[in-house]
This record gives structure tokens, C-alpha cells and sequence, in this order.
């Protein structure tokens, strides 16, 4: 982790939710000296409990109003499906000068939902560090987690330049490579990069599933690294990807209407044994996994990553961040 680089940007730091991107964030917050203070809020008496015995936050609320008091950056970290009602609740309470931000992987919702409710003198700029991992809870978080990501900033018009560069800074010192986009080309770009692969995933998962017994004890047996790979990205938040899902449907169901017809023709040369149409569609793949290994956004497909990066995550049933 690196040090810090200079004093802190803030007095204080209210994170809005405490699941794998808010406990990461306040992890990095203290390691990297942003903020004098760090404040998390939870909804869950459970999950305040578990914020205390961690040890990110300096203090933890139930009232998300209390969190916000003083805060020279809020960042929301509820799902999104949440974010019009926490804004309700905080925006009375903000401080001048503040800049509220989030890390919905959706960005038009965002400023839909939590726009309307901030008052004059605060600015707004949305957010979306791309970085996570299939485990979920206060527990997961880690303070390198954006080390060496992209962090997407959508700015609302007439946002003054200085709050903008001001997060820029941030998300630079918690390590991650920052771009500017507009929330609609964001919203578009990540159907097809993120949104579309977990909605194959968790319905490649559970075509699994639905198999009869004896089948599907086998697959989990012989379970090769394709399929592996799925049921981790099948095993992100439900919740979280609920919201995703519902707040950015057109771009999903755009893109999912251009897989379908793909898929379609690839189906058509596998039954006529179009080989030469196969292998070219291989080859265009292969040269965008080159891309991406080149853009170092490869990762690595080694399933111990997790436990080598100490993320305990967590257990079937237990709480993820849609529940914080």
C-alpha cells in the first residue's frame, strides 16, 4: 500500500453504507491519511456491531442524517435502489461546501435519485470506482481494493471544476486511475462490460441448478475453470445487482438483445459446422482478452486470490450490502 502522499483533503469522510466498497474505502481513508475523520453509517444494529469490532470508522450511526453532520465528502455506498431514500434523509444536514459523490455501477439513476435533494452550496459528482469482488459485507473490505483501477467520475453540468479535481485527487490517492464520462456513455459502456456478464452468469448458474440431482452434484464436482468463473461472479450481491439491473434496464436490455442475436448465428454455425465462422469469431475474441491484458485489467483466474488478499468475505445468508 502506498504511503501517504501529503496531508489530509478532508476533516471528515461519511460513508453512506459499510459493505465491500464503503469498508474499503474507510480502510484506505485512514491508511492513506485522507480525512481527519471517518463516519459510517448502517441501517443494521448487527452490521454497526461489526463496524465497531473491525475498527475503520472512527464513529458509527444509525441515522444517516448524524453521519453526514460536518462532512466535507459523503459518499454514498448503498445500493442504489437505496439512494433516493438515504438522500432524503441527509440532505437537510449537509454542510456547505460539501461534495457528495457515490459508487453505483449506474450512473443516470444516481443523479435522478439523489440530485433533487441536495441543497445550494453542496456539488455533486457521481462516482463509479470499477473494483470489487464477489464477497460482500464490512467484513470484505480491504484498503487496497483500487489499487491500480479505473474510477469513473460522471460530473452533473456546472459542477465547479475544483470539486471535481478535488475527488479526482481522492480516488488518486486510494490508488485508482481516474476518467471523466457522461453518465448516459457510462451507463452504456458498463451494460455491456459489466451488467450483461453477471446476468449471463448468474443465468448460466442457474440453468446449473435447475438440472435434475444427479447432474448437478457432477457439475459442482467436475466444475472446469469457465464455470468456476461464473459461479464467482454469480456469487456477487443479489441485492446490489437487483438495483443495477432495474436502474440502467434499457442499456441491459439493449445490449442483451445484441448477445441474443449473436448468440443466434453462433448457434446456427455450430449446427451447419461453419467452421471457418467459429474460429473467426474466436480469433476477434482472443485479440480483445490481449487488449485487456495490456490495459492491465486482466486480474488473475488463480481461485486462492481472495484468501491471498486476506478477504475473509462472506458466508451464505449473511449480511451483503443491499442489508448494511
Amino acid at each position: 500500500m502506498s504511503a501517504p502522499a501529503e496531508g489530509p483533503l478532508f476533516d471528515k469522510v461519511a460513508l453512506l453504507g459499510a459493505g465491500l466498497i464503503g469498508s474499503s474505502l474507510a480502510w484506505a481513508v485512514r491508511a492513506r491519511g485522507l480525512a481527519g475523520h471517518v463516519a459510517a453509517y448502517s441501517r443494521r444494529e448487527e452490521t454497526r456491531a461489526t463496524i465497531e469490532k473491525l475498527g475503520f470508522a472512527d464513529s458509527v450511526h444509525g441515522d444517516p442524517a448524524e453521519a453526514v453532520k460536518d462532512a466535507g465528502l459523503v459518499i454514498f455506498c448503498v445500493p442504489v435502489g437505496a439512494n433516493e431514500a438515504v438522500a432524503k434523509a441527509v440532505g437537510p444536514h449537509l454542510a456547505a461546501g460539501a461534495i457528495v459523490t457515490d459508487v453505483g455501477s449506474v450512473k443516470q439513476a444516481v443523479v435522478r435519485d439523489i440530485g433533487p435533494y441536495l441543497p445550494e452550496g453542496v456539488e455533486f459528482v457521481p462516482g463509479h470506482p470499477i473494483a470489487g469482488t464477489e464477497h460482500s459485507g464490512p467484513e470484505a473490505g480491504f484498503g487496497d481494493l483500487f489499487e491500480q483501477r479505473w474510477c469513473i467520475l460522471t460530473p452533473v453540468p456546472g459542477t465547479p471544476e475544483p470539486a471535481v479535481d478535488r475527488l479526482k485527487t481522492f480516488w488518486e490517492r486510494c490508488g485508482s486511475t481516474v476518467t471523466l464520462m457522461d453518465a448516459g456513455h457510462h451507463d452504456k459502456v458498463l451494460a455491456i462490460t459489466s451488467h450483461l456478464p453477471h446476468l449471463i452468469a448468474y443465468t448460466i448458474v442457474g440453468t446449473a441448478v435447475d438440472l435434475e440431482e444427479s447432474e448437478r452434484a457432477e457439475v459442482v464436482k467436475f466444475s472446469a475453470g469457465g464455470f468456476r468463473d461464473f459461479t464467482r461472479i454469480a456469487g456477487s450481491d443479489p441485492v446490489m445487482w437487483r438495483d443495477v439491473f432495474l436502474n440502467n434496464r434499457e442499456a441491459v436490455l439493449e445490449m442483451l438483445q445484441r448477445f441474443s442475436e449473436d448468440l443466434t448465428a453462433l448457434q446456427r454455425a455450430i449446427r451447419w459446422g461453419e467452421g471457418e465462422t467459429l474460429e473467426g469469431l474466436f480469433r476477434r475474441t482472443r485479440e480483445i482478452r490481449s487488449g485487456v491484458i495490456e490495459a492491465h485489467q486482466a486480474g488473475t483466474f488463480d481461485a486462492r486470490e481472495p484468501e491471498r488478499l486476506g478477504i475473509a468475505g462472506s458466508a451464505p445468508g449473511k449480511a451483503g450490502p443491499g442489508e448494511d
